[in-house]
């Protein structure tokens, strides 16, 4: 079942009458217990099995919640301009699809993005899959979730491996909020049990500086730092050697986001890579590229500028929920196919999440999806 059937069926649920939920339901856990038995094997699941199972319904619709919420602004954006656009038009013809062009670009899903939904459209209206304004805004969805999908080559799981030091790095300009998304993930894998240490390299900035110790000292992990104005790869290589030295299993570095120009920021994060390079015998294990959501196509820019010069591995978004420019997710993903590893949504640390595409197109296009 691809994603838009599971996020309809979702839909559908929720509009079901209590009766009808219920059947739903009991068909859902049967599938469920099912799917948990080996080949030939029908019986009942065990407790622990049935445990597991509850805890993970439980996590998928908690993630749906919160993407719901923190969603709300970009999806009554959306919905508006797709509903206006709708109601405007009796007939799908050429200036429906010049409209439509038009809309999904000021809603940020990017030039390439809109071009390539509406060819898919052009084929769908000529191959009479699409009809009534109903069929037409749900091909137009199934359209931009699809694209995510069967794009998605890149895994969004976080590169750490067990028995090693793992090393992440966080890129990005200033204001994005990279500290603040290093502190409530190093807090998060802390709580996990995982041993944590934090390199503020960022020593153009005090401010970054002291915010990185603060974190720290509210999260209860470790942080290596120099004097503002110190040398950003004697920071990494200090912060590599108390790592190697004391077993510690995740290495979090934070950079600068701006010096004189970019070339020298992007000499100084070449330095960092070199220097990760020669201690550990590898490269960092991800290099995280850290955006605000609310800047929309500004975010695709800046990410095509880091992509120029380090291996970015994965996107954070932050300030997702004070954002009408969500489709910017879509964007950059089809842009660069380079999959969002964290989501934020809120100044709380349990407001970083790890990205979850069936979450995100569920509180994108709740109420959308006819």
């Amino acid at each position: 079942m691809g994603l838009f059937d599971k996020i309809k069926r979702a839909f559908t649920f929720e509009e079901a009458s209590e009766e009808e939920q219920l059947e739903l339901e009991a068909l859902e856990i049967e599938s469920m217990e099912l799917a948990s038995q080996p080949f030939g094997d029908f019986s009942m699941p065990d407790p622990i099995t049935e445990s597991i199972l509850l805890d993970a319904k439980r996590e998928e619709l908690e993630a749906e919640k919160t993407y719901e919420k923190g969603l709300e602004k970009t999806r009554t954006g959306f919905g508006a301009k797709l509903n206006s656009l709708l109601a405007n038009f009796r007939t799908v013809d050429e200036e429906f699809f010049e409209e439509l062009e038009e809309t999904l670009i000021t809603s940020d899903v990017g030039y390439e993005l809109a071009l390539e939904i509406t060819e898919d459209l052009r084929r769908e209206v000529k191959l009479e899959k699409a009809k009534s304004t109903e069929d037409v805004q749900n091909v137009i969805i199934e359209k931009m979730i699809d694209i995510y999908e069967q794009d998605e080559v890149k895994s969004p799981e976080l590169n750490i491996e067990p028995n090693r030091l793992n090393i992440i790095l966080f890129v990005g300009v200033n204001g994005v909020g990279k500290t603040t998304t290093i502190g409530k993930l190093a807090t998060k894998l802390q709580n996990d049990g995982h041993k944590i240490l934090t390199a503020a390299a960022d020593t153009f900035r005090a401010g970054a500086i002291n915010q990185l110790i603060e974190w720290g000292r509210r999260g209860d992990f470790e942080v290596v730092a120099k004097p503002e104005g110190s040398d950003p790869a004697a920071v990494v290589f200090d912060a590599l050697t108390k790592a190697k030295q004391e077993n510690y299993d995740i290495l979090l570095v934070d950079t600068a986001g701006r010096l004189q120009n970019k070339e020298n920021l992007m000499a100084e994060l070449a330095k960092i890579h070199r220097i990760i390079e020669r201690e550990i015998g590898r490269k960092a294990d991800d290099v995280l590229l850290v955006l605000d959501a609310t800047t929309g196509q500004n975010a695709l820019s800046q990410a095509k500028a880091f992509t120029e010069t380090t291996d970015v591995t994965g996107l954070v978004l932050t300030k997702m929920d004070g954002s009408a420019k969500g489709g910017v997710v879509l964007g950059i993903h089809n842009a660069m196919n380079i999959p969002v590893k964290l989501i934020g949504f809120g100044e709380g640390i349990d407001d970083l999440k790890a990205f979850d595409m069936e979450a995100f197109a569920y509180g994108l296009f709740k109420g959308l999806i006819k």
